[in-house]
Order: structure tokens, then sequence, then C-alpha cells
């Protein structure tokens, strides 16, 4: 009994590994440097502080050829005079964005401000919208709202020109082939 346990055990293996199909997991990713100008109000001191702000952003998203991809980012804001803003935010962007070409994407999320004795708000909402254009070159549009750990509030934003460097290279895709070619593009050519 236990030999023809044993082999119905291996047969059943085997059969599961002759049978099974190449799976296909690939996922969106972003890396994006850049730079710009912030704007911060203190309800504490009553005073609007300009900076120049510096970005860094890293994140992962689900597959690259849908229509909308549903993903998470790491953003990092810091600005010149002030401190640094680091959020974590849900991304909601189109599949043109993900795959490298003109394209749109949402962030929005909670960044963690403890500087300045948080009196420009400790923990607001952030919310960033994204226009993408060929070859890694993005614009981001920020805003920062409220404090999810109350007073002081929050208000201010951002306006940033960035390199994402993985939209640039293994993500591109489509009329950017033309000049140059992708040969392995995340996702696959969307013509399979």
């Amino acid at each position: 009994m236990r030999r023809f346990a044993l082999a119905f055990r291996l047969l059943t293996i085997g059969s599961l590994v002759v049978l099974a199909r190449p799976a296909r997991a690939d996922v969106s990713s972003w890396l994006a440097i850049g730079g710009g100008v912030g704007l911060e109000h203190s309800s504490v001191t009553s005073t609007t502080d300009g900076a120049g702000a510096f970005s860094a952003l890293i994140g992962v998203g689900t597959d690259p050829r849908s229509s909308l991809v549903v993903g998470g980012v790491f953003r990092s804001v810091t600005y010149g005079n002030l401190g640094t803003d680091i959020s974590l935010s849900a991304r909601f962007a189109s599949g043109g964005y993900a795959r490298g070409q003109w394209g749109v994407a949402l962030d929005v999320g909670v960044a963690a401000r403890l500087w300045q004795s948080s009196d420009y708000g400790a923990y607001p909402l952030q919310g960033v919208l994204t226009l993408g254009a060929p070859w890694g070159l993005q614009v981001a549009l920020g805003t920062d709202v409220w404090s999810i750990g109350g007073a002081p509030f929050a208000t201010g934003g951002f306006a940033l020109v960035e390199i994402d460097l993985l939209r640039l290279t293994v993500m591109r895709q489509g009329a950017t082939d033309a000049i140059w070619k992708n040969p392995s593009p995340a996702g696959g050519p969307l013509s399979n």
C-alpha cells in the first residue's frame, strides 16, 4: 500500500511538471528623480515658505499591458530650507504611462513630515498628479493637505520635472521603438 501511495504521488507530481504552462508575471516599475519648487504654509507662524525641491521615487504596479495599472510608490521630497517629506502612496496609472509613453498617474497617500517641530503638519495627506511623456520625462504636481496627526494642518504643494529611469529603459515600448528599439520590454510587447 505504501508503494502504491508513493507511486501515485510521483505520478501526480510528474504530470503537473509536464503539463505546466509558462506563467507571465511581469510588473510595472518606476524609479524617478527630479527637481522643482515647493510652497508650504505654517499655520503656527502664519507664513508661507518657498523652497527648491528635490524628489526621488520608487514603486511597483500590476501588469504594464493593462489599460489601468495599480501599484504603490515610495516618494521622498526634500525642500531645500525646510526638510524632507517621506510618503507611501497608492498609484493609479494609465497603461500608456506604465509603458513609458504619453499617460498620467495619480498617487494618493500619507507623508511623514517630521521637520520644523511639525509646524507645517506632521502627517499630511498627499496627492500627486504625474503627467508622463515618452523617454521617461514627466511633470509631477503635488499637494499636501490636512494632517492625520491633528493640528497644525498642512497646506502646500510642489511642482517637479522628473525623469523616470525605468520608463526610459525597461518599461518603454511603443512609438519610441522606431528610434531606440527595446528588444524585451517588461510585460512583453503589446503585439503579443
